[in-house]
């Protein structure tokens, strides 16, 4: 039981990583929670000798764990508009009507 909670708490943790360093938000939060629970039944189903890489993991979990809570408070999404691409826009209509008007004046 001990090396399946282990070996839990290990792919979950590599997970939570990748989940923390993509920008997953708060998505990261579910493999860190299982990483945490499974290091966790892992450092208390341990004797004294074993406990050192369960708390490795139990600690690198909480790492990940105040880095996604950080980028969640403190990045804020915000959509920029881009006034010069929207210009563009409004002249390629512009165009378009000019050269379907000299298309239509033609036949």
């Amino acid at each position: 039981m001990r090396k399946l909670s282990l070996i839990l708490a290990c792919v979950f943790g590599a997970l939570s990583i990748a989940f923390t360093i993509l920008p997953m938000d708060t998505l990261a939060f579910l493999p860190i929670g299982l990483a945490l629970i499974f290091g966790l039944l892992t450092l208390k189903k341990s004797e004294e000798k074993e406990k050192k890489f369960p708390k490795i993991i139990v600690l690198l979990v909480a790492f990940c764990s105040l880095v996604v809570l950080g980028k969640t408070l403190v990045i804020k999404d915000e959509i920029a508009t881009d006034a010069q691409f929207e210009q563009q826009k409004i002249e390629t209509k512009q165009e378009a009507r000019k050269e379907l008007e000299e298309i239509e004046g033609l036949e």
